[in-house]
């Protein structure tokens, strides 16, 4: 069987002279040729390399090994195992591995063309098969003179012009020169989508908010349950509002459902004249018809690209609402640790690629030792949407059945990612991951400086990571819980048995850069898994089925009329049920 790699084009030479490696900052050439083995190499699955079969033996030689004998066999175990890089430390050392399985793991890696791969993204190839697309993202934080080409074309230049465009129109709006149709200045924001339109805006809204604009109210609309729409704007100045309405096609269901309610909000007020509209909406959309029909001047539209997926948008127009918050200058900074990642992710050695080595550990757990979940856990209040924003980057991408080449998966992919805010996390659900039966790999992530200073507070804080990470690696033994005067039959439910992986990224501090940073680092792990399993990580076909279906039941529930019914009983039944009672 042909095993299907990203589809091969030789690069044209017009096209390898214009490439800049990001990798680099400066620019120069290069010349990109995915290697003849990438298109001739044939096995049915990844389940047949060497590697993973390498992999499958090595893992019923140490399943059962202990992270305290780890520990105990390799005392400076901690001193090697890190890897440091743009100013994030990654400790690993709390892994279920030895060096042998690191090797493995690299094996499996180089055996999948994971190098080509990433090349292959960062070059502009349509890595999205499914949509003949590229997936493109790394080039929203391009500089200025780098080139990038997308079917023959440089698209930096109008990355900066859209970037530009956001700043000027910042600008006016947090200096107060921007006026509402009444001539009030905007006092309040309104960022209208769903999916990547709202959990990458309001993620980052919420981790830098300690650098935003607090003479600014911003909210969040996605949800189409009216609530969203009517508590985001209970307490509300209309003429101090601006609603940025964000849709690609600016068709999506939810989003404009929630653009035309908030439109009957703003003109109970400020009245019908088109300037009210054209004064208080702006758009982040690709449709410049739909946008105009709406009645927002396509002045004040913003737009991005199809080869920039709506989860790898936060960076692009779609964080225009991050821009108003935190201001261009900020922004930039969030660009520039984004790129710092990238480059990092692109160049590094795949031993010290902190991106890499975390995708290939999340193998380890998932395929090897059967772990269906990872906690995302940050020691940071101003991140309490973070594990939120990653369950769509990791599932909505990962969560795919079929191969590259379109045949099923015969192992696993994807896995749920999910997490909450420490120490709060600590007296919920910690419980399960130190004594379940579940075995739940854990990311810990905590910064050395803190944004708010109280005494004590921060040191505190800290020392939880730490422990907790601790206990789960090394746990209590029922000899140590008798030790301390457990009476027997209470000790067994005191023993914690240890041997729980977990990572542990310090930071230096929350900024825009190291926000940038983070979000990179997960959008690469990602990568990496994905190339691992050799599926599309870049589509979502899986997200169409139900919003088609809602579109044939919406006037069934909507109908004055009796309708006629083609659904299952069940189905037929909850509709009927509802019509009866819904009034």
């Amino acid at each position: 069987m042909n095993f299907q790699y990203w589809p091969y084009r030789k690069i044209p030479d017009a096209e390898i002279a214009t490439t800049h490696l990001v990798a680099s900052n400066t620019v120069h050439l290069i010349c990109f040729l995915i290697k003849e083995t990438l298109m001739k190499t044939e096995y049915s699955s990844i389940t047949a390399l060497p590697s993973w079969q390498a992999l499958q033996n090595h893992y019923q030689e140490i399943k059962d090994h202990h992270l305290r004998e780890l520990f105990q066999d390799d005392p400076l175990r901690g001193e090697r195992l890190f890897v440091e890089a743009t100013d994030l430390y990654l400790d690993y050392s709390k892994n279920r591995i030895t060096d042998q399985t690191i090797q493995l793991l690299l094996q499996l890696a180089n055996e999948c063309h994971l190098k080509e791969r990433i090349e292959a993204m960062f070059v502009g190839q349509k890595i999205n098969t499914t949509e003949d697309r590229a997936a493109l993202h790394t080039a929203l934080r391009a500089p200025k003179d780098a080139s990038i080409t997308v079917d023959g074309k440089n698209v930096v230049p109008e990355i900066h012009d859209v970037l530009d465009k956001m700043s000027d129109f910042c600008d006016k709006v947090r200096s107060g020169m921007w006026l509402g149709h009444t001539g009030k200045p905007i006092r309040s924001i309104v960022n209208i989508g769903i999916g990547g339109s709202d959990l990458g805006p309001v993620m980052a809204y919420e981790a830098l908010k300690f650098y935003s604009d607090r003479k600014l109210t911003f909210r969040f609309v996605s949800n189409i349950d009216a609530t969203d729409l009517v508590e985001a704007t209970l307490d509300l100045d209309p003429a101090e509002t601006l609603f940025i309405v964000s849709s690609k096609t600016f068709t999506t269901l939810e989003t404009m459902t929630n653009a035309r309610s908030a439109k009957d909000w703003l003109q109970k007020s400020l009245g019908t004249d088109p300037q009210a509209i054209a004064k208080h909406f702006v758009a982040v959309s690709t449709n410049a018809e739909e946008v105009t029909k709406f009645g927002i001047d396509t002045n004040h539209m913003f737009g991005f690209w199809d080869w920039v997926g709506g989860r790898y948008s936060m960076d692009s127009a779609i964080g225009l609402s991050t821009m108003l918050a935190i201001g261009p200058e900020n922004f930039q900074k969030l660009l520039n640790g984004f790129r710092e990642m990238d480059d990092h992710f692109r160049s590094a050695p795949f031993e010290q690629n902190m991106p890499v080595l975390m995708g290939l550990l999340s193998i380890w757990y998932i395929n090897f030792f059967g772990a269906q979940t990872v906690a995302v856990l940050p020691y940071e209040c101003y991140l309490k949407r973070f594990p939120a924003y990653l369950q769509q980057l990791t599932m909505e991408s990962n969560g795919k059945h079929i191969k590259l080449n379109g045949q099923p998966v015969d192992y696993n992919t994807g896995a749920l990612y999910w997490g909450e805010p420490g120490t709060n996390g600590q007296h919920s659900f910690y419980q399960l991951i130190h004594q379940g039966t579940h075995l739940i790999p854990c990311d810990f992530i905590a910064f050395d400086q803190a944004l708010n200073k109280l005494e004590h507070h921060h040191d505190m804080l800290v020392a939880n990571v730490f422990a907790q990470a601790e206990a789960l690696a090394f746990g209590k033994t029922i000899e140590e819980v008798k030790m301390e005067g457990v009476a027997d039959s209470l000790a067994p439910h005191r023993v914690f048995e240890g041997n729980r992986p977990s990572n542990t990224i310090l930071v230096k501090r929350l900024t825009p850069e190291s926000l940038g940073k983070l979000v990179a680092l997960y959008e690469h792990i990602v990568f990496t898994q994905g190339a691992i399993w050799n599926i599309n990580s870049f589509d979502q076909w899986g997200v169409e089925l139900g919003k088609a279906l809602a579109q044939q039941i919406i006037p069934e529930l909507e109908n004055p009329q009796e309708p006629v019914l083609h659904h299952d009983d069940s189905t037929n039944t909850l509709i009927q049920y509802y019509r009866k009672y819904r009034k």
